[in-house]
């Protein structure tokens, strides 16, 4: 179960690493292009327990989120010194994009366990990394820091400290703590990411290399490009600063998904182009593809993975009779 978790929360981050901003961002960007790698791979993981991703669900009752989470908040207004329902708190506002209200409720907890706590410290870390958007925050990384001095061996803290290690310009001790993350046996899916990426951060030929030829080499301009707008109900329901993901995927294997990008709902209606450089694994190419599914998607949440609340638009594209198309969010997952 860990494993999943870990998994989600790296999800997480594949929406800044995607983001186009990220190729002229300096070396201290939270996911440079190699690092993209590993979480794209560790999707795989995520699928591997949950399936395909974005595809919407069957119909059921959602409950009133805000109104639980306006009670809770007005619950430790009157019992300040509750630890699990800060705790509570900063996990609905992470599901509610809420990163800043996260943080508070994470350092309240994080106060009332006198910082002893390393799972507590690592959703705070995450909710700090969320909330700095492009990078990854000196306070974030010192709270995984301290998480990791706390349990050596805990997954996120080990993926998140490699991270910081390797933008700080330490790729020797960013390789030993995915060497210790291997060790946590994680699924085979993300295990062959994982040495691929110490391979690369020591210098080394990635096994999965070695004796091997080289990838095709990527086309240089987009693929497909579509034109996306919102219908009104989905500007209604969802914040303003809602995560849209840009999908293609291969309909007779939608996961992991070939390529993917990242926008604001703020930023639409506008024109997203999709290329090879939006590549989920190396060498598997969205110009290899005669036919893929594309999705949009409107995250409710902020998370890359499907869930109740998102609003999406999809459509099979084929490149060589059609390289633009119009797409509009206008169907809700329930």
């Amino acid at each position: 179960m860990l494993w999943v978790i870990l998994a989600l929360m790296c999800l997480l981050a594949v929406g800044f690493a995607i983001l186009p901003l990220t190729r002229s961002l300096p070396r201290t960007i939270l996911v440079t292009g190699s690092t993209v790698v590993f979480v794209v791979g560790l999707s795989a993981g995520v699928y591997h327990y949950k399936g395909s991703p974005d595809v919407p669900s069957g119909a059921g009752q959602q409950p009133d989120v805000g109104a639980m989470v306006a009670a809770l908040v007005e619950r430790l207004e009157q019992q300040p010194d509750n630890l699990n329902g800060w705790k509570m708190l900063g996990r609905s506002y992470m599901t509610l994009g809420n990163y800043s209200g996260a943080i508070e409720a994470y350092e309240k907890a994080v106060q009332l366990e006198d910082a002893s706590n390393a799972e507590t410290l690592v959703s705070l870390g995450v909710a700090l990394a969320q909330a700095g958007g492009q990078q990854l925050s000196q306070q974030a990384i010192a709270v995984f820091e301290n998480a990791l001095a706390l349990a050596p061996n805990h997954p996120e803290a080990l993926f998140w400290a490699g991270i910081g290690a390797f933008n700080r310009g330490d790729p020797a001790l960013a390789a030993d703590r995915w060497e210790r993350l291997l060790a946590t046996n994680p699924p085979e899916e993300v295990r062959a990411i994982i040495v691929a990426r110490i391979a690369t951060w020591r210098g080394e030929t990635p096994p999965s290399a070695a004796g091997t030829t080289a990838d095709p080499a990527p086309s240089q301009g987009p693929i497909v490009t579509v034109a996306i707008s919102v219908s009104d109900d989905a500007r209604t329901a969802l914040p303003e600063n809602a995560s849209v993901f840009v999908i293609a995927r291969d309909p007779k294997q939608p996961s992991p998904p070939i390529a993917v990008t990242r926008r604001l709902l703020s930023d639409l209606p506008g024109s997203v182009a999709l290329g090879d450089q939006d590549a989920m694994i190396p060498g598997r190419l969205l110009s290899a593809f005669p036919r893929f599914e594309l999705l949009v998607r409107a995250s409710a949440s902020g998370s890359p993975t499907e869930g109740p609340g998102d609003w999406y638009g999809s459509a099979i594209v084929q490149p060589s009779e059609q390289d633009s198309l119009n797409m509009s969010i206008s169907e809700e997952v329930r």
